[in-house]
């Protein structure tokens, strides 16, 4: 499988990267902008991963700093892929496994069974 064809996954932190690998049952690369970032860092990002020609997914919380975070990596990726969690939990690392492996399953990310 080439680079170009490993799925990006952005998250927030590293519980939430953490959590998700346990999760996924395919090569990805699970990318961390450890919070909201500037504009400079997330274009060195995007050209250090290749995010342009590459299949991207957005997983971040539901709290106003990912929301800030999702505008800013919807400006500069289009074409990225929005994955949602419950509003309840807040927290990509408070959102239940359960929860979290159906939202990535709905996006056409592969998930351990175990999970489902």
């Amino acid at each position: 499988m080439s680079k170009q064809e490993i799925k990006v996954i952005i998250v927030e932190g590293r519980s939430d990267k953490e959590k998700v690998a346990k999760l996924v049952d395919e090569e990805v690369e699970i990318v961390c902008t450890n919070g909201t970032i500037n504009v400079e860092r997330l274009e060195n990002l995007i050209e250090m991963f290749n995010m342009d020609y590459r299949d991207v997914f957005i997983l971040v919380d539901e709290d106003n700093a990912g929301k800030k975070l999702r505008k800013q990596l919807s400006k500069e990726l289009p074409h990225a892929i929005h994955i949602y969690i419950d509003k309840s939990y807040r927290e990509v690392a408070a959102t239940p496994v359960s929860e979290l492996a159906v939202a990535l399953v709905s996006s056409h990310i592969m998930i351990n069974p175990e999970y489902l």
